[in-house]
């Protein structure tokens, strides 16, 4: 008897990226995760590749330059909310990052598409948890406004998989893999127990998120015949705006597949 498969991976994948309200854009990546374990997708490339300016996101929260967010001390209610509303925000569009690599990047191997696949279905959850958190504390993830430095990497790195993978896993989200552990020794010191444990699955959680972007870095540079350390090193220079500054979780990175020369790298510019 034969399996017929009657949807289309990228066209699929797309409808889940571009679709603005929340609720319906959970449910659909869950469909999407279901129609994968029941082998249900055709991987033919879809006739034209769209470039996607903005993703499908909901009307708030308003986004601001990064220098524009108000500061607020942790210690407050407000700036308790603010700090899980910036984490459900970067979980949010880390859902959007990963389909948008699956659509994008639609002449790769069967096991790209599982592995980022697999990480748009844990971020969700990650999203749908901090989101449930900010919940309690009186918020609604879009109630502050947030800023869009990961959408605009993304969209400027659309043209070349190698150069996403180096910058979006490896740079941007390897940075949560720093900030994390501070974080959560300020959850700690004002009591928030709930938040700490959040916290820690997403640490454990991102570290697989950056190893899958490394072991895809590394398979691209392979295929290309170039030295990874010196690949990555370039990109960050001809790519990255800002500064990469530490200080780094060495023990992180190196679990989410940093080499060691990539660490000791990182050593020279704490």
């Amino acid at each position: 008897m034969s399996n017929s498969k009657h949807k289309n991976l990228f066209e699929s994948v797309f409808q889940c990226l571009m679709e603005k309200d929340l609720n319906r854009k959970v449910r659909q990546l869950s469909q999407l995760q279901e129609d994968w374990s029941n082998d249900l997708f055709d991987f033919t490339p879809t006739e034209t590749v769209v470039r996607v300016k903005d993703a499908g996101r909901p009307e708030k929260p308003d986004l601001v330059p990064p220098k524009d967010l108000p500061r607020r001390r942790l210690g407050s209610k407000e700036g308790h909310a603010s700090l899980m509303h910036s984490i459900a925000h970067i979980e949010f569009n880390a859902v959007n990052l990963a389909l948008d690599a699956i659509y994008r990047f639609q002449e790769m191997p069967y096991e790209f598409y599982r592995d980022w696949l697999g990480v748009a279905g844990e971020e969700a959850y990650h999203f749908q948890m901090v989101r449930e958190h900010l919940n309690s504390l009186g918020y609604e993830y879009g109630d502050m406004a947030a800023h869009d430095g990961l959408w605009m990497t993304t969209y400027e790195t659309d043209h070349d998989p190698l150069i996403r993978m180096a910058l979006v896993p490896r740079t941007l989200e390897a940075r949560g893999l720093d900030v994390t552990p501070p974080m959560i020794s300020k959850l700690r010191s004002i009591g928030d127990k709930r938040g700490v444990e959040i916290l820690k699955i997403l640490l454990r959680d991102e570290i697989g998120h950056v190893e899958v972007g490394t072991r895809w870095f590394r398979y691209l540079c392979e295929q290309r015949a170039l030295d990874p350390f010196e690949a990555f090193q370039q990109i960050i220079r001809d790519y990255f705006h800002g500064d990469l500054r530490g200080p780094f979780n060495f023990d992180a990175r190196q679990q989410a597949g940093f080499s060691d020369e990539e660490i000791q790298w990182l050593k020279t510019i704490q």
